[in-house]
């Protein structure tokens, strides 16, 4: 049975996402946190390590989940762009807020369209194109809400953006017969794979990486703090969870609906923001956000019609 013919479970997929949402917005707060102790490359590391641990630990349970992989190749592909997306996205997280950083990963509904159509034939008609294109209005305001303060490394969430659609996409083309466990573990391990293959090239340059955020896409391999250890667990934790049931709703309904309403960690990672940091937002990236909604809630709509 192909992807078209299986029906769309959007209620689930619904739910899967906004516990997702509300568990990424809340922990991606403190990667900045990390930024300061350590590097992004040691931190990925470290995180799948401490995710593989777990899951390694889990396998024994009689109620664990069956790592049985159908394809390999397929599973190995997905994992490897899902790993680059993630990294041009927690790369972004050193200089920008979360919700800077999600809204440029957002334009992903725009490349999802763009690969659909064009790759797999799916129809998008006109509202959708629209609704996209406001969408995408919003992420610039919501970047920079002055255009003269947009800069061009502001934009590497755009880029991780169209690698997060082409793995959302494999995730239902290419990998449907492939468990959301499979997936997320495998995501996990060949992300570990390339932060320590970068993270000991890292080691042999030496760069001389400044103190604090700025340092933290070059720093070399150190000796962490015990609060940035926390963080790190809390994200390895986190994101296990939270990365299993966005794999999960992709698995439940098409590509082009599914990521759309991945929209609400916009929201929730500003309002962690404001809980977290007392950060705020201006009126501008305000429109911004309610812009980027309003088109995933067309977009959603339209889909569900079309």
């Amino acid at each position: 049975m192909t992807s078209v013919d299986r029906p769309n479970r959007m209620m689930a997929a619904s739910g899967a996402i906004l516990l997702y949402a509300v568990l990424i917005g809340y922990i991606d707060n403190y990667v900045r946190v990390i930024a300061e102790g350590t590097g992004l490359w040691q931190f990925q590391a470290m995180r799948s390590a401490l995710v593989l641990v777990v899951v390694l630990a889990a396998v024994v349970l009689p109620f664990a989940p069956r790592l049985r992989v159908v394809a390999p190749r397929a599973v190995l592909a997905r994992a490897v762009v899902q790993s680059a997306a993630m990294f041009t996205y927690f790369g972004s997280l050193g200089f920008l807020s979360v919700a800077q950083a999600a809204a440029g990963l957002f334009t992903a509904p725009i490349f999802v369209m763009l690969i659909g159509r064009f790759a797999y034939g799916h129809h998008i008609g006109p509202v959708r194109v629209v609704a996209a294109l406001a969408g995408f209005a919003g992420v610039v305001m919501v970047l920079s809400p002055d255009p003269a303060d947009l800069k061009p490394a502001m934009l590497l969430p755009v880029a991780g953006g169209a690698l997060y659609a082409l793995a959302n996409i494999a995730t239902r083309e290419w990998c449907a017969r492939e468990s959301a466990a499979v997936l997320t573990v495998s995501y996990m391990l060949v992300m570990g794979v390339l932060a320590a293959v970068v993270l000991a090239v890292l080691w042999l340059v030496a760069p001389d990486a400044p103190p604090g955020v700025a340092g933290f896409l070059i720093r070399g391999p150190n000796a962490p703090s015990g609060e940035v250890l926390f963080w790190v667990a809390v994200q390895a934790i986190g994101s296990l969870v939270a990365v299993g049931l966005m794999v999960r709703a992709y698995q439940l309904a098409e590509a082009s609906r599914v990521s759309v309403l991945e929209y609400v960690v916009l929201p929730f990672s500003a309002v962690w923001s404001w809980v977290i940091w007392g950060e705020t937002i201006g009126p501008v990236a305000v429109l911004g956000m309610v812009l980027i909604v309003a088109a995933g809630v067309a977009m959603t709509w339209r889909g569900r019609v079309a």
